[in-house]
């Protein structure tokens, strides 16, 4: 990457300080890019999902990772409930999405709870495994909570077969003038559901795939406690990347706990922060870390900024820890602050080879928590931020009241926040298509077909509040 002709910026830039200008390109079309990471996390999209609580669940990491993307396990949660977590993520379908198998008996208010926890709005009835009906929002409107399923299920059931090509697939949805289908397997059983853009996206995407041609998936451990012992049971669980996480990560604890983890020799990926600067990443690097997380204070739900002073405007932090990664054969996430596609796109072009995002995705139906309606009707869930005196709660949960008191005088992040599912893109898979779709064009703007060339070709310049203001679309007329 490199600045527009002029006097170098003196001061620290965010993404909102800075603009990409076109290039003469031969990428003619997006299809045309290859958006793969080169870290060895086996990214085929630039997307991992932050190990926050409120976010990073199996529904995200199989719809995530399907996508090419990767998603980061908290450190907070349970090892027996990783290891169920990975062994459920790993046995899930690389095309088609885990449906909702409801039995004829369940009730309606049943139906009405799980069908927010898919995307895909429907849940298939089943009989010993075989469908025999599928229920939608549709049917269950205006419909007695206790009456069963089998009352309101549409029994005119197409169902598509386990290898059946998306486009053929796509296309036997179109003629059938449906939406989505359940696929059964050559005995009848039920294996998975298929959207019409399911099929669509199966095109398009490349699953993030291990050795073994499952979906992966991260963990993080933090730095206190038996850190060689957690690492090496999330490794043993089958998780594919480690990610040694606390919120100053330039500090000798992490440093010493970086050095024990690597020396058992684990095979996987550990990526390790966070940082802002060119020594922290150096001396990460020199720890063993293959991959710098970057990033103090940018996070929505981060008050880390206001509440210290400590942190750095996020473009500069990662072109500075890029630049110091790839001279030493390494790589940098970019953890936090991205708002839109525009984000994601200048998170690379400064050198990051993965992009984190965190509260973006914490109003999608894949995010774990349960969903919420305002006083306006509209859809919300919770979210809360990582250093915050919930998730300190949660985290000290097994210590001493005393203890715990303590440690709940002290906070840095929101504790309740309210992400809003957007009814055009409930998904976290819209968001997926509306952030790759702008990151694809910004490499044929920058005529590059590869993260690479694009961090090589891409051209930045400084802007002005007024200048970031004109790039913004108008919804209404002035």
């Amino acid at each position: 990457m490199r600045f527009l002709p002029g006097p170098a910026p003196a001061y620290d830039l965010t993404y909102d300080d800075v603009f990409m200008v076109p290039s003469r390109s031969e990428v003619t079309s997006r299809f045309d890019v290859d958006l793969s990471s080169a870290d060895g996390t086996g990214t085929t999209i630039p997307l991992v999902v932050a190990n926050m609580t409120a976010i990073a669940g199996r529904r995200m990491a199989e719809t995530v990772a399907r996508r090419g993307g990767l998603v980061v396990i908290p450190q907070d949660i349970p090892q027996p409930v990783v290891s169920d977590v990975v062994r459920w993520v790993k046995s899930r379908h690389l095309v088609f999405d885990t449906p909702i198998m409801l039995r004829p008996e369940q009730t309606v208010g049943e139906a009405i709870v799980l069908l927010t926890k898919r995307a895909h709005g429907a849940a298939v009835v089943v009989d010993d495994g075989r469908p025999i009906g599928l229920v939608t929002e549709a049917d269950l409107a205006r419909v007695d909570r206790f009456a069963q399923v089998s009352a309101v299920m549409s029994v005119q059931l197409s169902t598509l077969t386990d290898g059946t090509s998306p486009e053929a697939a796509y296309d036997a949805l179109a003629s059938a003038r449906h939406r989505l289908a359940p696929v059964v397997g050559t005995d009848g059983r039920l294996v998975g559901i298929l959207t019409r853009q399911g099929a669509l996206r199966a095109t398009v995407y490349r699953p993030n795939t291990d050795a073994d041609g499952r979906l992966r998936i991260a963990a993080a451990v933090g730095i206190n406690g038996d850190v060689p012992g957690k690492a090496q049971a999330l490794v043993e669980a089958g998780v594919d990347v480690l990610v040694m996480d606390t919120a100053h990560g330039h500090q000798a604890k992490m440093l010493d706990a970086l050095r024990t983890v690597r020396a058992l020799g684990l095979g996987v990926p550990i990526a390790a922060g966070n940082v802002v600067t060119a020594d922290g990443t150096r001396d990460l690097i020199a720890a063993g870390a293959d991959i710098v997380k970057v990033g103090v204070g940018p996070g929505a739900m981060c008050t880390t900024r206001m509440m210290t002073a400590v942190g750095r405007p996020q473009f500069s932090a990662v072109l500075e820890c890029a630049s110091t990664a790839s001279e030493l054969g390494k790589h940098v996430w970019a953890d936090g602050g991205v708002r839109h596609p525009r984000d994601v796109a200048l998170a690379l072009a400064a050198g990051a080879s993965n992009v984190m995002v965190g509260s973006w995705f914490a109003g999608t139906l894949e995010s774990p928590g349960d969903l919420f309606t305002d006083e306006n009707g509209r859809s919300y869930k919770e979210s809360f931020g990582m250093a915050s005196a919930r998730a300190v709660a949660n985290r000290t949960a097994a210590e001493t009241s005393f203890d715990r008191a303590r440690k709940a005088l002290y906070e840095e992040g929101i504790s309740h926040a309210r992400m809003y599912v957007d009814p055009a893109r409930p998904s976290v898979e819209d968001l997926i298509d509306s952030i790759t779709a702008g990151v694809r064009s910004s490499f044929t703007y920058a005529g590059a077909s590869t993260v690479a060339e694009f961090v090589e070709r891409a051209v930045v310049g400084v802007q002005s509040m007024a200048g970031f203001a004109e790039g913004r679309p108008l919804h209404t007329s002035w």
